[in-house]
């Protein structure tokens, strides 16, 4: 387990620029809007010989206790918790506040080593400013740092290599990332994905309430579960882009989900059972079934559906009516709030991953090509009948299919369709994406 460093502040002090610049990529949301970052999130990165694990964190404001700030500023004190190291960050254009003073107060109390520094110290004037005031915090002399433009970094690595454990990165590690199972939650605003996410964790690691859109930035947590290790994403709401549009922090938040589905192999898509599959839910699973993700969808809420009686067949009638691209894609009724059916979660999840990986042999593909086109041959095109010859999967993760032939351009949409529903059939590919390559035969006696 690398060593674990908590960026700590104020709202605004350059925690997620830092948080970015250690990680190497831009992970954490970044605005000139106050309070971005709700949510901690985790970063495993090398600096300079060691490899840390850094955390972003919420500003840290004292409000009421059922206050929006008072819960960002709850999750930001379990992230100290989980650190070995508190790296307090202070802004040395505004000076030492009083909320800087605060959160001083609370990291003394926390017993954890505290590393201080000073962000946007563009200049030898302004370190020199802020120093003096900084001593009083009772963390010693600040480090003058620069996030955005990467200054100071040197100086930080030395504070920090006392505390740091020499492990850098290996092979090994990294394969044992690659074999984590990915996966996504997304849906849109106020359904409970991140109710549901810490239902799954078991512990309230993301941010939560009665208020829309609390989710700006992707929360990633691992979760072992089944004998697997699953890199679990909360995601932000997403809206239709006409209600996003000129909203520059939702279009970032939208970004960031739109990189935790790509990014997943797997995705659970939230709907509220009280109000399902509204326009903006089969957007969305239309966005992952393009995207070649495996789905399940979880129908949250089910606590307040009055007339349970049919509803599961209703709900199953309706998803492969208005999402043929995923028919018998798994659909489980389940309470983020009272855990009632999130036990049958994992095991669609875990089944959607093997059929989304599954793959089948060609002389499998091609018997049973030679019965689906016996049932019903591809029409004719302008007189000429399309032939296909024969037919291989490439690729899983999605399913992919090449089919070889000639004028398989001209092939109708529905008879390729016809082709994925008798493959679902076939080969057990329920709720998968499928995927076609249409490979056709060069003619000889075509004119160049």
């Amino acid at each position: 387990m690398p060593l674990t460093v908590a960026i700590v502040g104020r709202p605004n002090v350059g925690k997620s620029t830092l948080f970015n610049r250690l990680a190497g990529k831009k992970l954490a949301l970044v605005h000139d809007t106050p309070g971005v970052t709700r949510d901690w999130r985790a970063a495993d990165a090398p600096f300079g010989p060691y490899m840390l694990r850094f955390i972003d964190t919420a500003g840290f404001e004292e409000d009421r206790p059922e206050s929006l700030a008072a819960r960002m500023t709850a999750q930001t004190q379990a992230a100290i918790r989980q650190a070995d190291v508190c790296l307090f960050l202070i802004d040395a254009r505004a000076g030492v506040t009083a909320g800087d003073e605060i959160i001083a107060a609370a990291l003394r109390k926390s017993g954890k080593p505290v590393i201080l520094a000073a962000n946007k110290c563009e200049g030898r004037a302004v370190a020199s400013k802020i120093a003096p005031d900084a001593f009083a915090l009772g963390f010693g002399e600040p480090i003058a740092l620069s996030a955005e433009h990467g200054t100071g970094l040197a100086d930080l690595l030395d504070a920090i290599a006392p505390f740091a454990e020499a492990s850098r990165p290996d092979e090994e590690t990294a394969q044992t990332q690659d074999e984590f199972l990915k996966l996504a939650i997304v849906g849109r605003p106020n359904v409970g994905k991140s109710s549901l996410f810490n239902r799954l964790l078991g512990q309230e690691r993301a941010l939560t309430g009665p208020e829309a859109g609390i989710t700006r930035d992707a929360v990633i947590a691992e979760w072992k579960a089944g004998g697997r290790t699953i890199l679990l994403h909360d995601t932000a709401g997403l809206r239709k882009k006409a209600r996003a549009a000129g909203h520059t922090l939702e279009q970032l938040s939208i970004g960031s989900t739109l990189n935790a589905i790509r990014f997943a192999e797997c995705v659970i898509v939230v709907i509220d059972a009280t109000m399902p599959f509204e326009k903006q839910d089969l957007a969305i699973a239309d966005l992952i079934a393009r995207e070649g993700r495996a789905a399940v969808f979880a129908m949250n809420k089910w606590d307040l559906v009055e007339n349970r009686s049919g509803a599961i067949a209703r709900f199953r009638e309706q998803l492969d009516r208005l999402l043929p691209q995923i028919a018998g894609a798994p659909l489980i009724a389940v309470s983020a709030r009272t855990g009632a059916g999130v036990e049958r979660l994992l095991p669609a999840v875990l089944e959607a991953d093997r059929i989304w990986n599954r793959r089948v042999s060609t002389g499998e593909i091609n018997r049973f090509l030679s019965g689906v086109l016996e049932r019903h041959p591809p029409p004719a095109i302008h007189g000429h009948r399309v032939k296909i010859r024969y037919m291989t999967q490439p690729k899983a993760r999605p399913p992919t299919f090449a089919l070889f032939g000639t004028q398989l351009k001209a092939l109708p949409d529905s008879y390729l369709r016809y082709i994925q529903n008798a493959l679902r059939e076939s080969f057990g590919l329920k709720g998968t994406p499928i995927r076609f390559l249409l490979r056709t035969a060069k003619n000889p006696y075509a004119k160049d």
